[in-house]
Order: structure tokens, then C-alpha cells, then sequence
């Protein structure tokens, strides 16, 4: 029988009110604005680089992130073509692309997906997807508008970077042809390695303090959890989650975040003293089994030899990287497209646990509290995947493409003759 874990903690600190009050993003077209604004300023920059260079080069293309392409009108008044940098998986492309066309062609309307239980066949999946899966903003119908002019604008361009390699999202790769879609090149795996996986883990900031921590550490037994630059969680959610790390039988490393006073930014910033929001004596309990902190470099903790299990938000530079250090991982999504990440990590590639593959905590949608009995579930599956095979696979052909030769020397390739042979 499954053990039944109760929270002794009917009060958290009063202090973490404060934090809770609804950071709202805008999404009616604010980013739009923003890149409209600033046409001007990235106009003058461009033909100040073009004289500069002077006859030793010319300008070949722009290459533009997935929310800024109103900047391919700038790149056609210099008349040259554009690039898309894609941030997430090529199989969130798709589903992109896969949306897009209905509702351009169609004017299907995408509210009607809010079904929990209902399913989408979907060609970049060999699994059905899950409509509870999908992304918060294309379930709102102001904010799925916005979503899918950038993808439609994406069709208008030369080619599409995406930041995997083709091993881990081959079939994703090739449904992409059936989508309409320009040419697609997976150059990854793109990681910031240097210096991040030496001694600091967050730029001097106690870095060597947590370093110390898990070096005292026998190896592979530490969970590390880490929601992201964003990634915090209400009172209710927070008792669970202080109940599991003292009862979950496993040592942990927590990277706490607080949101700041009325949701004045979107980002999180570290707390001043963890004990305005923990309750008291938790950190004197804990000491010998767990360490919290607050903003860390996820490499440097990931490539500790100490690190044997990763709970994650999912969001998809975090999962490379885990994919490349070859840490086993339990999904917690919050925000933007990582639902439908977990979703690829657990159904689709089988290279994931899942603690709450639909957990959603933004524009102003919260999901159930995630109870402990769940979060111990979650990591007790994590860490008895530690010693998987497959995941250890996925890690070696993340490090084998990128040697000469393989696939991302070749995608690289093609991708810069690609370039040479539209610029101007």
C-alpha cells in the first residue's frame, strides 16, 4: 500500500501573501508593440553594421525570434530574407503550424479544445495529444489570435532553426513536410557550456556554498528541483511541497524563487531570508537531507555526479540540458507551452516520470494543488529511473551529434548554404 503523507503545516508564514497577488501578462499584443517600437533603433543598427563592414562583407539575412516576426517587413526593406531562431521542439512547431491553418482557412475557433478529456491527431506524434496538454494562450481567444499570426508569418520565411538534434525528434522532423512548412534545420544540441559547470553554481552568489553541499553528496542520490527563472507557487501548493521534502526518503536541492510585491514583474527574484516563507524550523529539520536555495545555474548542479533525479518546469533549454548530462527527470510544467512538452517527454519519447504532466500556473489560471502523496509518487517513479538505459542513449547521441560528421555538422551545413545561396 502506497504511504499516505500528512502535511503538518495548516499555516505558512503570513509573509508569502504578499507574493501572490496575479502577475497578469498582457498578451494583447503587447510583444508586437514592443518590436514595432523598436524597428527604428534596429533599423539604424543594421545599416551602421553595413558600414562598418564595408566591402569586407554584406548582409545576408535576419535571423528573428518566433514572437518578433513583424521584423521580416524590416528585413524586406533591406531586401533581404528571413530566419526563424525556434525556441522549443520542432513537435510544438508543428503543432503550431498544425493550428494555424484551420484557423486562418477555416476560422475554427480553438476554445473548443478546453475540453479536458478530449484528444487532437496530431502528425508530429505518434501518440494522440491530449487537449489538457495545449498551451494556456491557445485556449484564449484573444491571446491564440497573436500566437498564430507569428506562426503564419513564419511560413513567409526562408528556413526555421530549432535547437534539438534530429535523433531525439526524428519522426517530429519529418512530419513537418505534410505541414507546409520551410525548411526546417535542427542544430543542436545549443548549450552555454563554458564556465558554467565549474566550480559557482550561480556567479559567486553562494554558488560555491551549494558546490560544498552536494559534494558531501554520495552520487546520484539527490533530487534537484528547479522551476525556472518564473517558476514559483501559492501557500496551499508551497505546504506540499515543504511536506514532501521532509518525508520523501530522498536528499534534495530546492531552488526557491518568490514572486515580487502585487506582480509588479514577471521574473522572480531570490528571497532576502528563506524563513519569511518557510515554516519555522523546517531548514533545522531538514539540514540533513535537503538544502534550499535560490537562483542557481542549471548546468553546474545538473553535472554534479551527485544529481541523480531533475524536477523540472519542462521548459525546453532546461530539458536539452538534462537530456545532455543524462539526469533522469519528473515533469512539472507551469506556464507557455511546457504541458505539451511533458507531454513529448512522458507519453511521446518515454524519457520522462510525471508528477502533473497539466499542472498550470499562468495568465491567470492555477491548476488543483499537487498533493504530496503526488510529488512523493512523482520523484519515488524519478529515482527508480535513475539507471535507465534509454535515457542514458538519448544522452551519448546528444554528445555524438555534435561530432563532425554527424547530424549537426551536417544540419549546420545545409543551413549555411542555405544562406549563401539566397543573400543578396
Amino acid at each position: 500500500m502506497a504511504d499516505i503523507i500528512r502535511c503538518p503545516y495548516s499555516d505558512m508564514p503570513k509573509q508569502w501573501d504578499r507574493y501572490l497577488a496575479p502577475a497578469e501578462f498582457a498578451f494583447n499584443n503587447s510583444v508586437n508593440r514592443s518590436t514595432e517600437s523598436n524597428k527604428p533603433h534596429v533599423k539604424w543598427m543594421v545599416v551602421e553594421l553595413a558600414e562598418l563592414a564595408g566591402s569586407t562583407g554584406r548582409l545576408a539575412g535576419f535571423v528573428l525570434d518566433t514572437f518578433c516576426t513583424t521584423m521580416i517587413d524590416l528585413a524586406d526593406e533591406f531586401r533581404v530574407p528571413s530566419y526563424v531562431f525556434f525556441m522549443s521542439s520542432v513537435a510544438f512547431l508543428g503543432l503550431m503550424l498544425h493550428l494555424q491553418l484551420p484557423q486562418d482557412e477555416n476560422h475554427m475557433d480553438m476554445t473548443e479544445f478546453k475540453d479536458p478529456i478530449g484528444e487532437l491527431d496530431f502528425s508530429s506524434f505518434t501518440n494522440p495529444l491530449l487537449a489538457k496538454v495545449l498551451p494556456t494562450l491557445v485556449l484564449m481567444k484573444d491571446a491564440v489570435e497573436m500566437f498564430l499570426e507569428h506562426t503564419k508569418r513564419m511560413r513567409a520565411t526562408k528556413a526555421i532553426v530549432v535547437n534539438t538534434f534530429n535523433e531525439l525528434d526524428s519522426h517530429a522532423v519529418r512530419s513537418l513536410a505534410g505541414l507546409w512548412a520551410p525548411a526546417v534545420y535542427p542544430v543542436g544540441p545549443i548549450l552555454n557550456l563554458k564556465g558554467e559547470t565549474k566550480k559557482k553554481a550561480n556567479s559567486g552568489r553562494g554558488g560555491d556554498d551549494i558546490m560544498e553541499w552536494l559534494d558531501k553528496q554520495r552520487p546520484s542520490l539527490v533530487v534537484f528541483l528547479c522551476f525556472g527563472s518564473k517558476g514559483s507557487f501559492g501557500n496551499d501548493q508551497m505546504k506540499e511541497m515543504v511536506c514532501t521534502l521532509e518525508w520523501n526518503g530522498h536528499r534534495s536541492l530546492w531552488s526557491l524563487r518568490l514572486l515580487p510585491p502585487n506582480g509588479k514583474n514577471w521574473y522572480l527574484r531570490d528571497y532576502k531570508d528563506s524563513t519569511e516563507v518557510l515554516p519555522e524550523g523546517f531548514l533545522d529539520q531538514t539540514s540533513g537531507i535537503g538544502k534550499v536555495i535560490g537562483w542557481a545555474t542549471q548546468a553546474a548542479v545538473l553535472a554534479h555526479p551527485a544529481i541523480g533525479g531533475f524536477v523540472s518546469h519542462c521548459e525546453w533549454h532546461s530539458t536539452i540540458k538534462r537530456i545532455w548530462f543524462g539526469v533522469a527527470m519528473a515533469t512539472w510544467p507551469l506556464y507557455a507551452e511546457q504541458q505539451f512538452n511533458s507531454f513529448e517527454l512522458v507519453v511521446e519519447l518515454g524519457l520522462a516520470a510525471e508528477i502533473r504532466m497539466d499542472y498550470r500556473r499562468d495568465l491567470g489560471m492555477e491548476s488543483d494543488v499537487v498533493t504530496t502523496d503526488e510529488i512523493k509518487a512523482g520523484i519515488r517513479k524519478l529515482m527508480e529511473e535513475a539507471g535507465d538505459n534509454r535515457r542514458k542513449k538519448v544522452s551519448v547521441k546528444s554528445r555524438k551529434a555534435l561530432v563532425k560528421g554527424e547530424s549537426f555538422y551536417l544540419s549546420l551545413g545545409r543551413l549555411i548554404d542555405d544562406i549563401s545561396n539566397n543573400a543578396p
